[in-house]
């Protein structure tokens, strides 16, 4: 079955997040590391569209949730995931742009200088 998850209402997201986390949660039992990676990566795009992008910014940095190495600057918005550059500890930012999904993101944290 196709199935698009802007198409889904909120109830049938939460459905679906609850779906997603049980085969998780089966998948590690039965050591299948890369299917619990799968189905955590599906959680966060499902869980992205329950969210505002209008609530995120281009420019803005935040906080990477489950890597607290990091930071997230946003070059910008399209959909649910943003596009930009990660920022480690020492304020350099890598050169590959990349996209998350919004729900990756944390706090927004005071913009600095970023060294490339």
């Amino acid at each position: 079955m196709d199935y698009r998850y802007s198409d889904y209402t909120v109830e049938q997201l939460r459905e679906e997040i609850g779906k997603l986390k049980e085969k998780a949660q089966k998948a590690e039992q039965l050591g299948n590391i890369s299917e619990v990676a799968i189905n955590e990566r599906k959680m966060q795009v499902a869980i992205a569209y329950m969210l505002n992008p209008d609530d995120f910014s281009p420019h803005d940095v935040y906080e990477l949730k489950g890597d607290p190495g990091y930071k997230f600057k946003i070059n910008y918005i399209n959909g649910v995931f943003a596009w930009g550059h990660r920022v480690n500890l020492l304020n350099e930012m890598h050169e590959k742009e990349e996209a998350l999904p919004i729900s990756l993101l944390g706090d927004k944290v005071e913009n600095q200088d970023y060294r490339k």
